[in-house]
Formats: C-alpha cells, sequence, structure tokens
C-alpha cells in the first residue's frame, strides 16, 4: 500500500458548473510564463509581433474548423475578429515603436480591455475576459517560441482558468475539470456543457496536490481527494447511469411539448452573429434576447447607426420570420464602455445603468433605435428595454422611439415601430406590472434574484442566498399572470431559465416561454418533456 492510498478522503466544496462525474488523477495546470530576454530592434520586434499574430489566427482556424462544435466556432470566430481588427494591434505596436519589447507592447495593449471585461457585471461578457486572456497567451507563446500545452485524457484537471482553445484542443474522455476563476455561464463552461464535461468552479486549487487520485461531482458542487473503493464504487454506478440520461437529452429537438402535449417555446440568448454560424433557425423558436453592448464593448469609438442597422438586419434575416427581441443597450455601473459610462458609481449593481444611462446619453441612444427602427422593416422584430424601474421611463423610449421613426420618414428612409416590450428586473417594477405600458415582458432572473436577496450572485459566500427562491417565484408568477390576462407574452431570458432542474418550477408559475443559452437547448426541451403539471 502506498503513501497515497493511505491518505484520508477530503472532501472541497466548490460551485457546480456542468454535471457530471469524473474519476482519476489530478493534473495542475500551472499559469504559463512568457519572459523574454533577448534584445532586438525596433524593427524587429514590429515584424516579431506580426508573425506571432498571423500565426495565433492560423492556430484559431485551424481549432475552429476541427471542434465540429457551434458553440467552439462562435468562441473562436470571436477571437478571430479581434485578430482581424487592426484596432488590436494598435497601441501595441505604438508602444513598440516607443522602444518597448513585443511581448510587454502586446500583454499591456489587452490589459485594459480584459479588466473591463472582467468586471463586467453581465456573465456573457465576463466570459469574453477569458478569451482575452487566451488571445493574449497564444500570442506570447509564439512571440516566445513556446508549444502549446498538452494535458492526457482521463483526468480531472485543476487550474485557475482555462483558455477555451486549450479546452478545445484536450481529449476530454472521462475527464472533468476544476477551476478558481469562471462560473456557470463562462465559455468554458458553455464547451463543457455541450461535451459533457464534468465542472466545478470557485475551488481553492492551491491545496490539490498533482498526480492525486480523485473524485468529481460536478452536479453537487464538491470535489473528493483520496477517494475509498467504496465510494468509486457507487460513483462509478452513477457515472454509467448519468451518460444514458445524456443520450437520451440529446435527442429532443423541434417544437417543445409537455407531457400533456401542451406547446412551450424555446428560444436562444446570444451576443452577436457569430454564435448562429451553424445553427438552424429551424431548431429553434426564435431569438428571446439578443445583447447589444458587444457591439459596444472594448473598442475606442461607438458602434454607428449604420454598422447597428447592418447587425440587427443580418439576425433578423438568419431569423427568417421568427421572432427577435433585441435588448437596447445595457451598460453602465460595472459594464464600463470607453466614451460612455460615467466612473465613481458607489454601488455599481445599484447605479446608472441599462435604461438610466441610455436616458442621459440621447444621441447614443437616439441612433441605437434609428439603427432598429430601419431594421424592423426585415424581420419579426421586437425591442426591449433593460432596468426599468419606472412607467415614466418606458414612456421616455417609447416617445423616443416615435420620435427617430418620424425623423426617418422624412428622410425617406424606410422603417417600421417594432413592438416595444421591457426587461423585468427590478423588484419594484414586477411588484407593478400593471403599471407598465409595455407590449411584451421578458423577465431578467440574474438581476432579479439578486436583488430581492439583496445577495451578489458572483459572491461563493453567498451562493445560498443567490438562488431562485419563493419570494422570486412569486414575483414571476404576479408578471406571467398579469401578462396572460393582459392579452401579452412573457419570457424569461436569464440563467434560470437554461437550468433543467427549474424547469419545472417556471412552469408551474405558468412560464410558457424559454431564452436559454443555444448549448441548453436539449436538456431544457428534454425536462419540458418530463413536465406533467404542477405538483398536487
Amino acid at each position: 500500500m502506498d503513501d497515497r492510498t493511505r491518505r484520508a478522503a477530503q472532501r472541497i466544496e466548490g460551485r457546480p458548473a456542468v454535471p457530471g462525474i469524473a474519476l482519476g488523477p489530478l493534473v495542475r495546470l500551472a499559469p504559463a510564463k512568457h519572459d523574454l530576454r533577448q534584445s532586438r530592434t525596433v524593427a524587429e520586434e514590429h515584424r516579431a509581433l506580426v508573425k506571432a499574430l498571423l500565426a495565433a489566427k492560423a492556430d484559431l482556424s485551424m481549432l475552429a474548423q476541427q471542434a465540429g462544435d457551434d458553440d467552439a466556432e462562435a468562441i473562436l470566430s470571436f477571437q478571430i475578429a479581434l485578430l482581424e481588427d487592426d484596432n488590436l494591434g494598435e497601441p501595441a505596436f505604438a508602444l513598440i515603436a516607443g522602444g518597448e519589447a513585443a511581448h510587454r507592447a502586446w500583454s499591456a495593449a489587452l490589459a485594459s480591455q480584459i479588466a473591463s471585461f472582467d468586471g463586467a457585471d453581465d456573465a456573457y461578457f465576463r466570459a469574453r475576459a477569458s478569451d482575452l486572456r487566451d488571445l493574449r497567451d497564444r500570442v506570447l507563446r509564439h512571440l516566445a517560441g513556446e508549444a502549446d500545452q498538452t494535458l492526457p485524457s482521463g483526468v480531472i484537471v485543476a487550474a485557475d482558468d482555462m483558455p477555451p482553445s486549450m479546452f478545445l484542443a484536450t481529449d476530454w474522455r472521462d475527464g472533468g475539470l476544476v477551476l478558481r476563476r469562471g462560473s456557470p455561464s463562462s465559455h468554458v463552461a458553455i464547451l463543457a456543457r455541450s461535451r459533457g464535461v464534468p465542472m466545478i468552479v470557485g475551488v481553492d486549487v492551491d491545496r490539490l496536490e498533482n498526480g492525486t487520485d480523485a473524485l468529481l461531482d460536478g452536479e453537487a458542487g464538491f470535489l473528493i481527494v483520496n477517494p475509498d473503493s467504496d465510494t468509486q464504487a457507487i460513483y462509478h454506478q452513477r457515472r454509467a447511469e448519468q451518460s444514458e440520461a445524456r443520450q437520451a437529452m440529446a435527442s429532443f429537438v423541434g417544437p417543445a411539448r409537455t407531457a400533456t402535449g401542451e406547446p412551450v417555446q424555446v428560444m436562444i440568448n446570444v451576443t452577436g452573429l457569430a454564435e448562429l454560424r451553424g445553427l438552424d433557425p429551424a431548431h429553434v423558436d426564435g431569438i428571446g434576447l439578443m445583447r447589444t453592448e458587444f457591439l459596444f464593448q472594448g473598442r475606442e469609438k461607438l458602434p454607428t447607426e449604420e454598422e447597428q442597422y447592418q447587425t440587427y438586419k443580418r439576425m433578423l434575416e438568419w431569423a427568417a420570420g421568427k421572432p427577435v427581441t433585441i435588448r437596447t443597450l445595457d451598460a453602465g455601473g460595472d459594464k464600463p464602455i470607453a466614451g460612455l459610462t460615467q466612473e465613481g458609481d458607489i454601488n455599481p449593481f445599484l447605479g446608472v445603468r441599462g435604461v438610466r444611462l441610455s436616458l442621459r446619453h440621447l444621441d447614443v441612444f437616439r441612433a441605437q433605435l434609428r439603427a432598429l427602427a430601419r431594421a424592423a422593416t426585415s424581420g419579426n422584430l421586437k425591442v426591449m428595454i433593460p432596468m426599468v424601474t419606472a412607467p415614466e421611463e418606458l414612456d421616455q423610449c417609447r416617445a423616443l422611439f416615435e420620435q427617430v421613426l418620424e425623423e426617418l420618414r422624412r428622410e425617406d428612409i424606410e422603417a417600421k415601430m417594432p413592438p416595444l416590450g421591457m426587461m423585468v428586473e427590478v423588484p419594484a417594477a414586477a411588484l407593478t406590472i400593471e403599471d407598465f405600458d409595455a407590449d411584451f415582458f421578458s423577465i431578467g432572473s440574474n438581476d432579479l434574484i439578486q436583488y430581492v436577496a439583496a445577495a451578489s450572485r458572483d459572491e461563493p459566500q453567498l451562493a445560498d442566498l443567490a438562488r431562485p427562491s419563493r419570494a422570486v417565484f412569486s414575483l414571476i408568477r404576479h408578471v406571467v399572470e398579469y401578462a396572460d390576462r393582459a392579452g401579452r407574452e412573457t419570457s424569461l431570458c436569464g440563467d434560470l431559465a437554461g437550468e433543467p432542474g427549474q424547469v419545472a418550477a417556471l412552469l408551474d408559475q405558468g412560464l410558457r416561454i424559454f431564452s436559454v443559452a443555444p448549448g441548453a437547448l436539449g436538456p431544457v426541451r428534454a425536462a419540458i418533456a418530463r413536465y406533467t403539471g404542477p405538483a398536487a
């Protein structure tokens, strides 16, 4: 009996990210270091960065071709698009011209953008920070002449974070992932979910020893180090049962219906056009949430009306007549956008964000509304306003929309007034929903949950509080019941909609329109198909 066999089992708690079970040795992924010491001329440093950028793009293009996965292609396409944007490298080349080494110039150029995405309130934008770190490190490896790190199959990888491209290049058969950083909605979690790779986050990985036997329970959110033989036998059986269940879930495509035959709409949440590549609009009921922040984030100049119009138009054309709900800019507080948001919000979650920010920057808001009014002629567009708290805010938005529509008509530009709805994510709005002149409602569960509980959903110490509660479900029911009486649609587009374990509870509240991440379509449809009605 060796030393590892004699050690007592140790249970380490984390946060569930992707359900599933993995058993195998732990492999610690150490942070890469790219410390270059050679001395080169300014011209040589410039050429070195150009060469590294081209090599990184070639790497990512090949990886995207090999991935064969819509989510993977969308994530890698984002990195490729960044490399193709001259604005990304300009600050680095300027630093090199001033005498800085290429690797330090490149790191400095991306530092502010990474910090901006890291500080975002929206989980989708925090996920972009990991993409940028991944891109930064890939270019640094080329500058240093280093090979990509490789990981063996059948292991449980423990790391601070996992770059999406490294995840895609790894053989995850019988493996699992334990991270200090990240969240259940991070890009790595999306990739892990689509591949059935168990994953937990929020773990102090410094406590884990390389090579130690471990058992990962992604559903319960814990890691057992040195599990005994009885525990391993139990989990081997559970893993076999879960594998059968996952195969059954994957078979759910097309229209969703409950066990009693009642139809339920299942739409998708997207951040941009890249996520639609390879996805058949016939397999979804539409786009329930398109976040427009990606058009504004991480750039020196705000997008023009024409740029926005072209993007919205292409999204509507993809949907081929199915509804596309586009949310106006949801920024502010801890989602900074250069040239638009203000600094120094004392409490960013309760600060100048969403519609509060838009109504303080009417030139930017009007440009977006003009683009949306023009795009409305190309398909089934619906527009919704984020962070609405008072009826007057929505009234102002409607009046502005009507004004820009009249302007466009005077300019002989084809335009149309789309249905105007609101996000229901502020408890004050949910409680008085009948006061709002909205054409439809979309419940934002992420903010609603943390506002109801006064607990940040990203604070591990408050995880038990920042969960859907009876109070939250009561508000959801209140909104749905009013909307049904008023003949208006209500959907839910927050992370809660994509949790299969919460689907029955949401259906119990009367909700019949879900909008989820593309990777959650199968599991959510499967959960809907199992629903037989409210529990007696």
